[in-house]
């Protein structure tokens, strides 16, 4: 990310902050259950993390490396190291422990925050984000969530990854000033966006396909009569029967409310129900 989008990112978060300060800002759903910071939370927590990292010996020239699923976490501390003026830099979450441990003697990262491994390596400080926020009332930071029906809320279950994905997302989340949600895990992805039932998506490109071919995996198989029946109910263009079955779908994946989906300006050729949501979102 460029100095001049962290220098963006900070000026919307202090912006909601002092605009919406009690305003959800994030949401997260751990064992369980759903959590969420508001605007002034979030503000005072990075501002604390990034005492944290001075304290570290965290500054203007130290390198982040940041591995692991977007979640509040890791967008926090990626914002508490841009506020000091440091390079945030992301690794892939998916590697394996050799493969990771390469990248990083590669990259040569002053710190690393690797979600799900405890390793510590030579060459780099390992942060710890609990160390860094330091002692937090759990009962101030971490609500029961609760979501008003009229609430837009932004939706990711990507990580790290996503190129230039952490970029994509703090932007479209701190300029909008909209909530931004998260699932407990990859596994539990729909279940979990069933129940917020979000307003925009913040997916990668591969993401959108592994969506489309999971609604592939759910339709009748090709060539049977009960296909033939849905391909012609979607190709119908006002078809009692075809806002029907989209409801359905739309419904299952969690998208009844959904109003924007983010996609780069060039793109191949996207999914039929994409272009479906899509014309329905216009």
């Amino acid at each position: 990310m460029s100095l001049h989008e962290s220098t963006a990112f900070l000026a919307h978060l202090r912006q909601w902050a002092q605009l919406t300060p009690l305003h959800i800002a994030l949401r997260h759903k751990r064992q369980g259950q759903w959590y969420a910071w508001r605007w002034i939370d979030t503000l005072r927590d990075v501002e604390r993390l990034a005492a944290g990292l001075r304290q570290q010996g965290f500054s203007e020239q130290s390198r982040l490396v940041l591995s692991g699923a977007f979640e509040p976490n890791l967008l926090l501390l990626a914002l508490a190291a841009q506020s000091i003026g440091a390079q945030v830099l992301t690794l892939a979450d998916h590697l394996d422990p050799q493969a990771l441990e390469q990248q990083l003697w590669r990259i040569h990262p002053s710190h690393a925050y690797v979600q799900g491994r405890q390793r510590d390596w030579t060459f780099t400080q390992r942060l710890d984000f609990a160390q860094l926020l330091g002692p937090v009332d759990p009962a101030q930071h971490l609500q029961r969530w609760r979501q008003p029906a009229a609430d837009a809320v932004l939706w990711s279950e990507e990580g790290t990854g996503w190129e230039g994905g952490l970029a994509v997302v703090l932007e479209q989340w701190l300029s909008s000033g909209n909530g931004l949600a998260f699932p407990e895990n990859l596994a539990s992805a729909r279940r979990d966006r069933s129940e917020v039932a979000p307003t925009g998506l913040l997916f990668s490109p591969e993401r959108l396909q592994h969506l489309a071919d999971d609604i592939e995996s759910r339709l009748a198989p090709q060539g049977t009569w009960r296909r033939r029946l849905c391909d012609w109910a979607i190709a119908e263009p006002q078809g009692g029967l075809r806002r029907l079955i989209k409801h359905r779908v739309r419904t299952l994946l969690g998208f009844q409310r959904l109003t924007f989906i983010w996609q780069p300006l060039k793109t191949t050729a996207e999914p039929t129900w994409l272009a479906e949501l899509k014309r329905d979102i216009a």
